[in-house]
C-alpha cells in the first residue's frame, strides 16, 4: 500500500509538471493584463525590447505549438542589452566558464585576501558554492521537465529559475525543483532569491506603471528576456545593514546604512550603500537591488530597484565566514572532514561605492508608495520557497538513518545482507523527523497550489500560507537537527581528524575502535558522522539552520503577516453563529471565503483589536 501511495504521489507530481510545462501565458487578455498577457510588449519612448529568438534549452512536447502561437514582437525592435562576453549558457560547463569570463575586473575579498577575477571561483572555500549553483544547470540538462519551462516572453524553453510563473502549476513546479535540488546538494543552491525577485518585480513594475505612468514594466520585461535568453543567474539584493532598528532610513546617523540614490543623471542613477547576507551573489551574473522595508514619503532616494551586473565598477564583495569553512582548504586527502565533499553555500557583504546604473536597468526610482508592496510580494514567493529545506532535511534524515543502520539498530547495516530489527526509539525519532520535514513541504505546496493571478498576468502564491510555511521553517529544521544529533551520537563532534586516521600507526587502531555493524567500513561511518556535523554544526548549518531562522525575514515578520491575514472577526462570527449568540441567526451565514480584510462580527460583538 505504501508503494502504491508513493507511486500515486509521484504520478500526481509528474502531472503537475506536465501541466506547468504546457501552460500558456499568451492567451489574449490573459487575466486582464493590458496588452494581452505576458507574451506581448508595448514599446515606449525609452526603448523597445525584444528577446533573442534563441532559447537556451531544446523544446519538449507541446512547445512547438506554443511557440507558433506566442505573441512576440520581433520586427524592428532592439534590446538595450548586448550579448554577454561569455555567450549563451546552455550547459553546466558553459556556466562555469562564464564565471571566468567577466567583462570587468572585480573586487572580491575572502579571508583578508583579494582574489583574482578569473580564478576566484576555484578558491577552495568558494568552489563548493559554485558547485551548488552549477547543479541547477545540471538538473536542467538531466530533468528538463522539472527544471525548465516554456516562456512566452522569448518564445522558447528557459531555466525555471528565470521563468515568470504563468500558472499555479508553475508555482508548484518551483517547489518540486527546489526540494530536488536540496536533496542533490544538501545546501543552499543560491538561485531562489533571484527567481522570486523576478516574479515579484514583474508584478510591481506593472502596478507602478499603472499608478504613475512610468516605463518600468517594459524595462523589466527586457531584462527578463535577456536573462532568459542567455540563461543567466540573478541574485537578489534586499537586506540593508539597517543601523538603529528603531529608526527608518532617513533617521539614521549615517544615510548609507540603506542603499540609496545619491545622484540622478540624464542617462541613469548612482547608488551607494551596502547589502548584507547576500546569498550566492558572487556566483551570479546580475544583482536585482530592492528596498528592504516600508518607506515614508520623505525617503524617495531609498525607493530604488535596479539590475546591476555583478562585475559592475564600484562593487566590492566580501565573503562571509561559515563554521568549518576552511576545512575545504585542507589537503585533498582530508576531504572526509569536510562532511559534504562537494557542495556548500555562500553569503556575501556587498559594498556599493557610487555604482552607476543606466536608465534601462532602473525599475523603481522614488516611488515610495510601492516599496512595501515589492517587499511583501517578494517575501510571499520567498517564504514558500523554503521548501528547499525539506530537500536538505531529506539528507539529514537519511544520514541519521544510515548511521543507525551502521550501528546495527535500524534495518541492518553494512554489506552482510543480514537484517536486524530496528530499535523502537530509533524508528520513532526517524518518523518524527519525517513528519516534521513533510510539514514544511505541505505548507509550501499548499501556498503554491493556491496561487492566484496578479494584474500583471503572472501568478503568486497564497500569502498567508506562504508565511505559515516559513514560520514552520524557523522551528522544524532545528528539531530535526536535534534528533539527528541524538541519533548520530557524540562521535559526530569528537571524532579525530582524517589526518590521524591516515597516520600509519594511529590509523589502523582508530579504525579498529570505530567499528560498527558487521560489514560497515569505518571510513564510511566517519563520512556519515562528518555529514551530520556539516549539516547541524558546520558549514551547511548556515543554510539549514541560521538561514531557516532569518532568511526571508525573521519569525516576527511572519507573525505580523499572519496576524494581518488571520481574519479574527470572521472566525468569531463563525463561532457566534454556531453558539447561537444574540444577533447571529441562521440567516446571518458567514462565508468560509471571507476576505483578508476581515468579516464584520455579528451584531453585539465587540471588534477585534
Amino acid at each position: 500500500g505504501r508503494q502504491r501511495a508513493a507511486t500515486s504521489l509521484a504520478s500526481r507530481r509528474r502531472a503537475a509538471l506536465s501541466s506547468a510545462s504546457s501552460q500558456r501565458l499568451d492567451d489574449p487578455g490573459h487575466h486582464g493584463a493590458p496588452g494581452g498577457g505576458l507574451g506581448t510588449t508595448t514599446p515606449n519612448n525609452d526603448f523597445e525590447s525584444v528577446a533573442s529568438s534563441e532559447a537556451p534549452y531544446g523544446a519538449l512536447a507541446g512547445d512547438a505549438d506554443r511557440a507558433a502561437r506566442a505573441h512576440r514582437v520581433v520586427a524592428a525592435t532592439t534590446s538595450p542589452y548586448p550579448p554577454p562576453v561569455h555567450g549563451r549558457i546552455r550547459t553546466t560547463s558553459d556556466y562555469l566558464a562564464s564565471l571566468r569570463q567577466r567583462e570587468n575586473e572585480m573586487r572580491v575579498y575572502a579571508l583578508g585576501e583579494r582574489l583574482d577575477t578569473s580564478s576566484y571561483a576555484s578558491h577552495p572555500v568558494i568552489a563548493p558554492s559554485v558547485n551548488a549553483v552549477a547543479e541547477t544547470y545540471r538538473l536542467a540538462e538531466a530533468q528538463p521537465e522539472l527544471a525548465t519551462a516554456f516562456s512566452d516572453i522569448i518564445g522558447g524553453r528557459v531555466h525555471r529559475f528565470a521563468h515568470v510563473c504563468a500558472s499555479a502549476e508553475d508555482v508548484v513546479a518551483q517547489n518540486l525543483m527546489q526540494r530536488t535540488l536540496g536533496q542533490r546538494t544538501g545546501t543552499c543552491f543560491q538561485r531562489c532569491v533571484g527567481m522570486d525577485a523576478i516574479n515579484a518585480g514583474w508584478t510591481v513594475t506593472h502596478l507602478v506603471d499603472a499608478a504613475h505612468g512610468t516605463p518600468y514594466h517594459d524595462r523589466f520585461r527586457a531584462f527578463v528576456a535577456h536573462v532568459q535568453s542567455y540563461n543567466l543567474v540573478v541574485g537578489g539584493a534586499m537586506t540593508d545593514p539597517k543601523g538603529d532598528r528603531s529608526k527608518g532610513p532617513s533617521g539614521q546617523a549615517d544615510p548609507d546604512l540603506f542603499v540609496r540614490i545619491v545622484d540622478r543623471r540624464p542617462d541613469g542613477i548612482v547608488v551607494r550603500g551596502a547589502k548584507t547576507h547576500q546569498t550566492g551573489t558572487l556566483n551570479s551574473h546580475y544583482l536585482v537591488v530592492m528596498p528592504g522595508q516600508r518607506l515614508s514619503r520623505d525617503e524617495p532616494e531609498y525607493a530604488v530597484s535596479c539590475a546591476i551586473p555583478v562585475d559592475a565598477p564600484g562593487l566590492t564583495y566580501v565573503l562571509g565566514r561559515q563554521s568549518c569553512d576552511t576545512r575545504s582548504a585542507e589537503p585533498a586527502a582530508g576531504a572526509v572532514d569536510v562532511g559534504n565533499h562537494k557542495y556548500g553555500g555562500q553569503e556575501m557583504t556587498i559594498l556599493f561605492d557610487d555604482v552607476f546604473v543606466p536608465t534601462h536597468r532602473v525599475f523603481m526610482d522614488g516611488e515610495t508608495d510601492f516599496a512595501a508592496d515589492l517587499v511583501e510580494r517578494f517575501t510571499a514567493y520567498h517564504r514558500r520557497s523554503y521548501v528547499c529545506k525539506a530537500g536538505v532535511g531529506d539528507v539529514v534524515i537519511g544520514a541519521a538513518a544510515e548511521l543507525a543502520a551502521m550501528n546495527g539498530v535500524f534495518g541492518g547495516g553494512g554489506t552482510t545482507g543480514k537484517k536486524s530489527g530496528a530499535a523502537s526509539h530509533i524508528k520513532e525519532k526517524l518518523v518524527e523527523m519525517t513528519f516534521l520535514n513533510e510539514t514544511i513541504l505541505a505548507a509550501g505546496l499548499a501556498a503554491s497550489h493556491a496561487a492566484t493571478p496578479t494584474p500583471a498576468g503572472n501568478y503568486e502564491p497564497d500569502v498567508l500560507l506562504a508565511n505559515v510555511c516559513k514560520h514552520h521553517v524557523t522551528r522544524i529544521p532545528y528539531e530535526i537537527a536535534r534528533l539527528a544529533t541524538d541519533l548520530a551520537g557524540g562521535a559526530m563532534a569528537t571524532l579525530p581528524s582524517d589526518a590521524d586516521f591516515r597516520d600509519a600507526h594511529l590509523g589502523p587502531l582508530l579504525s579498529k575502535y570505530l567499528a560498527g555493524a558487521p560489514g560497515v567500513d569505518p571510513e564510511d561511518r566517519r563520512r556519515m558522522f562528518r555529514l551530520v556535523e556539516n549539516l547541524t554544526m558546520g558549514r551547511n548549518a548556515v543554510g539549514y539552520l541560521a538561514e531557516s531562522m532569518h532568511g526571508a525575514g525573521s519569525p516576527a515578520a511572519q507573525r505580523v503577516v499572519i496576524n494581518k491575514l488571520a481574519d479574527f472577526d470572521g472566525k468569531r462570527a463563525f463561532a457566534r453563529r454556531l453558539a447561537g449568540c444574540a444577533g447571529c441567526g441562521d440567516d446571518d451565514v458567514v462565508s468560509a471565503t471571507s476576505d483578508a480584510a476581515g468579516s464584520p462580527p455579528c451584531p453585539g460583538s465587540p471588534p477585534s483589536q
